[in-house]
């Protein structure tokens, strides 16, 4: 069994949530006073992922310094995107770091509590042969803000309807995947490709198994969910006090959000 290494999403620059992210970056949000990139390297350390790399694009001086902590140095590394490559284009860039490996790839402006070690598990053991991925679902109470799937009774996708006004469903992409190598072989393969939803995963639709999560899932990208997910029942993340912290706790974002 490969080591997983995983790659966080975290270079995009937040319209929504303007004026919030003209100053501070989309993934270092608060959520009950954390950063969100803590609970994502929570999650890492409990899956037992000692190698993962963060993008980075707007703001990234700041998110560099949130990198460079004590408790993250030697196991996060940034990759720095003057423009811009898209998720494929990010795979692409870093194929040395993700040769031969299987991939938790994660689109780190969500906040996502669930059991990431049975979503693990269910990819190496339990999901249907012949399939390169499996896809993290969840049930959005909103449809057309989503990416909806359709699965057969297998739970393999052969259907993507994309923020579309009448989706066929409510069981929703939550952008958090497990690839194995054979997905970056394609990437490789095809170099005018840059982005995952729309040109990666059509390509893969009948080979991407599907894991439910049953618990929270939640875009932060609006300043309402936001907010709403200052409620949401996360375990929160636990790192040992530091400069950096200290300097993010009196951070005037903290009494935006309220």
């Amino acid at each position: 069994m490969q080591e997983t290494r995983a790659l966080l999403l975290a270079a995009g620059i937040g319209s929504r949530l303007r004026p919030y992210t003209e100053h501070w970056p989309k993934c270092l949000m608060p959520i009950q006073g954390r950063p969100l990139l803590e609970y994502w390297f929570s999650t890492l350390q409990k899956m037992g992922i000692h190698n993962v790399l963060v993008n980075t694009h707007c703001h990234a001086d700041i998110v560099l310094d949130f990198i460079q902590r004590p408790s993250f140095v030697g196991w996060v590394k940034p990759s720095y995107e003057k423009k811009l490559l898209g998720t494929a284009g990010t795979l692409r860039a870093n194929k040395d770091f993700f040769k031969d490996h299987t991939i938790l790839l994660v689109h780190a402006d969500n906040l996502c509590c669930c059991d990431f070690s049975e979503f693990l598990n269910f990819h190496q053991n339990e999901r249907p042969p012949g399939t390169s991925m499996t896809m993290m679902t969840f049930e959005t109470p909103a449809p057309s803000t989503c990416g909806i799937v359709e699965v057969d009774v297998d739970g393999i996708v052969y259907g993507f309807y994309e923020k579309v006004s009448n989706p066929p469903g409510n069981l929703a992409n939550a952008a958090v995947y497990l690839l194995e190598p054979e997905v970056i072989d394609w990437i490789m393969k095809n170099p005018e490709i840059s982005d995952f939803s729309t040109e990666v995963l059509p390509y893969f639709s009948g080979k991407i198994a599907t894991w439910k999560n049953e618990s929270v899932h939640r875009d932060i990208g609006t300043i309402e969910m936001l907010r709403v997910a200052q409620k949401d029942d996360c375990l929160l993340p636990i790192w040992p006090k530091d400069s950096w912290d200290k300097i993010f706790l009196t951070n005037p974002i903290h009494e935006l959000i309220l």
